[in-house]
């Protein structure tokens, strides 16, 4: 038997599954929760012109700590297009509080682009499961972390594939979205996640510190205190 790229693989072999990795708490909860649930776990990072580059160091950290079949970055530059403030240096991160509405750290499409190229790399390995990190409770706002998204986009990944055509069909797995900050790390921890490795900060120092005031670290800390679990994230001061 081989992988649908012609690696080998034992009879035996576990479910390959495509998980997301950003490198941040919520992500790397669910490349946990998909690792205890027995699949072989293949990690896609997505390099997509973001400011915080530290994400992408920790993503590497996390996948190595986990344990992951295997572990891409993919380069996509949404950096181009601008229209956020993850992406465009001359829009301002909101270090006010999480607000109502759609925030300026908003990425276009970003989610959409991210599943699409994990679809890709799933019909290539012959997987049947997508898992995404996204969470529709301790959230800032954002139109494609919500289940209505989810499902649409599983209905399309099934429009438009071999696999979905022939019968395999694809699952989009979000399975930390009805939970709270405080739920996704109490569950990370009892799976052993080191939250240490993570970055979530939205910029986040070249090695990794928070600032401490964004919508991403005000969410991430409350919801450490939640747990009642201590924050190991290293903040700047």
């Amino acid at each position: 038997m081989s992988e649908g790229d012609g690696t080998p693989r034992p009879l035996f072999a576990k479910k390959p599954a495509v998980v997301l990795l950003s490198g941040g708490l919520d992500s790397a909860t669910v490349l946990a929760v998909v690792k205890a649930g027995g699949f072989a776990p293949h990690a896609l990072s997505i390099d997509y012109g973001q400011r915080h580059r530290a994400e992408l160091d920790a993503a590497a950290r996390v996948a190595a700590s986990i344990g992951v079949a295997a572990h891409r970055v993919v380069r996509v530059d949404a950096g181009q297009f601008g229209g956020s403030a993850l992406t465009d240096a001359a829009i301002d991160v909101p270090v006010d509080g999480v607000q109502p509405g759609i925030p300026v750290t908003y990425v276009p499409a970003r989610n959409t682009l991210m599943l699409s190229l994990a679809l890709g790399w799933a019909e290539v390995l012959g997987a049947g499961e997508i898992f995404i990190g996204v969470n529709a409770i301790d959230y800032s706002g954002y139109p494609d972390c919500r289940p209505a998204y989810v499902a649409a986009f599983e209905e399309m990944a099934n429009l438009a594939t071999r696999a979905g055509v022939e019968g395999r069909r694809l699952h989009v797995r979000a399975p930390i979205i009805d939970m709270d900050k405080a739920q996704i790390i109490r569950l990370g921890a009892s799976l052993g996640v080191d939250y240490a490795q993570t970055v979530s900060c939205y910029q986040a120092t070249d090695d990794g510190r928070a600032c401490g005031r964004c919508d991403a670290c005000r969410l991430r800390r409350d919801g450490f205190a939640r747990a009642g679990i201590a924050d190991p994230t290293r903040y700047r001061d």
